[in-house]
Protein backbone atom coordinates (compact mmCIF):
# COMPACT_ATOMS: atom_id res chain seq x y z
CA UNK A 1 0.00 0.00 0.00
CA UNK A 2 1.47 3.50 -1.09
CA UNK A 3 2.25 6.21 1.69
CA UNK A 4 0.41 9.25 1.22
CA UNK A 5 1.54 12.55 3.15
CA UNK A 6 -1.28 13.92 4.92
CA UNK A 7 -0.21 17.39 4.70
CA UNK A 8 -0.86 19.56 1.95
CA UNK A 9 3.44 20.43 0.21
CA UNK A 10 4.28 24.06 0.91
CA UNK A 11 3.85 24.62 -2.61
CA UNK A 12 0.47 24.05 -2.90
CA UNK A 13 0.24 25.84 0.67
CA UNK A 14 1.58 28.62 -0.88
CA UNK A 15 -0.89 28.37 -4.44
CA UNK A 16 -3.69 28.83 -1.60
CA UNK A 17 -2.10 32.12 -0.55
CA UNK A 18 -1.66 33.87 -3.24
CA UNK A 19 -5.39 32.91 -4.39
CA UNK A 20 -6.66 34.08 -1.05
CA UNK A 21 -8.11 37.77 -0.25
CA UNK A 22 -5.38 38.35 2.11
CA UNK A 23 -1.71 38.17 1.49
CA UNK A 24 0.63 36.55 4.01
CA UNK A 25 3.51 38.36 5.25
CA UNK A 26 6.79 36.79 5.56
CA UNK A 27 6.50 36.72 9.86
CA UNK A 28 2.87 34.95 9.00
CA UNK A 29 3.99 32.73 6.67
CA UNK A 30 5.08 29.57 8.77
CA UNK A 31 2.29 30.03 11.27
CA UNK A 32 0.03 29.61 8.00
CA UNK A 33 1.76 26.66 6.87
CA UNK A 34 1.55 25.31 10.58
CA UNK A 35 -1.95 25.61 10.24
CA UNK A 36 -2.67 24.17 6.99
CA UNK A 37 -0.26 21.25 8.19
CA UNK A 38 -2.72 20.60 11.57
CA UNK A 39 -6.06 21.14 9.35
CA UNK A 40 -4.95 18.57 6.93
CA UNK A 41 -3.86 15.93 9.77
CA UNK A 42 -7.33 16.88 10.85
CA UNK A 43 -9.54 16.64 8.27
CA UNK A 44 -7.10 13.40 7.21
CA UNK A 45 -7.74 11.87 10.66
CA UNK A 46 -11.38 12.55 10.70
CA UNK A 47 -11.76 10.81 7.24
CA UNK A 48 -9.70 7.40 8.56
CA UNK A 49 -11.93 7.15 12.07
CA UNK A 50 -14.95 7.05 9.65
CA UNK A 51 -13.47 4.59 7.54
CA UNK A 52 -12.77 2.33 10.93
CA UNK A 53 -16.32 2.70 12.19
CA UNK A 54 -17.86 1.37 8.81
CA UNK A 55 -14.67 -1.28 9.09
CA UNK A 56 -16.26 -2.05 12.44
CA UNK A 57 -20.03 -1.86 11.18
CA UNK A 58 -19.39 -3.98 8.08
CA UNK A 59 -16.84 -6.24 8.87
CA UNK A 60 -16.56 -6.88 12.79
CA UNK A 61 -14.18 -9.62 11.92
CA UNK A 62 -11.38 -6.78 10.66
CA UNK A 63 -9.08 -5.18 12.92
CA UNK A 64 -9.51 -1.37 12.09
CA UNK A 65 -6.32 -1.27 14.14
CA UNK A 66 -4.53 -2.68 10.90
CA UNK A 67 -6.57 -0.08 8.85
CA UNK A 68 -4.93 2.62 11.16
CA UNK A 69 -1.77 1.22 11.44
CA UNK A 70 -1.49 1.09 7.66
CA UNK A 71 -2.86 4.61 6.77
CA UNK A 72 -0.68 6.52 9.72
CA UNK A 73 2.60 4.42 9.64
CA UNK A 74 5.37 5.73 12.13
CA UNK A 75 7.47 8.34 10.31
CA UNK A 76 10.86 7.00 9.59
CA UNK A 77 13.89 7.18 11.98
CA UNK A 78 16.76 9.39 11.76
CA UNK A 79 18.00 6.00 11.01
CA UNK A 80 16.27 5.08 8.00
CA UNK A 81 16.31 8.63 7.14
CA UNK A 82 20.51 8.50 6.89
CA UNK A 83 20.44 5.65 4.75
CA UNK A 84 17.71 6.67 2.40
CA UNK A 85 20.01 9.98 2.23
CA UNK A 86 22.96 8.88 1.44
CA UNK A 87 21.99 5.91 -1.33
CA UNK A 88 20.19 9.45 -2.77
CA UNK A 89 24.21 10.94 -2.56
CA UNK A 90 25.85 8.37 -3.38
CA UNK A 91 23.77 7.45 -7.09
CA UNK A 92 23.80 10.99 -7.65
CA UNK A 93 19.64 11.57 -8.10
CA UNK A 94 19.07 14.80 -6.61
CA UNK A 95 20.12 18.70 -7.37
CA UNK A 96 22.32 20.58 -5.22
CA UNK A 97 19.36 21.69 -2.56
CA UNK A 98 18.36 18.25 -1.82
CA UNK A 99 22.01 17.17 -1.78
CA UNK A 100 22.41 19.81 0.91
CA UNK A 101 19.21 18.62 2.74
CA UNK A 102 19.98 14.76 2.66
CA UNK A 103 23.86 15.44 4.12
CA UNK A 104 22.17 17.76 6.68
CA UNK A 105 19.95 14.62 7.77
CA UNK A 106 23.40 11.88 7.33
CA UNK A 107 24.74 14.88 9.81
CA UNK A 108 22.26 14.94 12.22
CA UNK A 109 22.26 11.26 12.34
CA UNK A 110 25.79 10.96 12.85
CA UNK A 111 25.79 13.66 15.36
CA UNK A 112 23.39 11.67 17.42
CA UNK A 113 25.28 8.86 17.49
CA UNK A 114 27.12 7.99 21.10
CA UNK A 115 30.80 9.09 21.44
CA UNK A 116 32.86 6.01 21.94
Amino acid sequence: MSNHLITPPPELVQQWSVSSPIQPSDESWAYELFIAHQAAQWGADQELDACCEWVDWKWSGVKNRELRAARRPKPPSLKEQALTALHAVAIGVNDIREQHQDLDTIHKALEALPNE
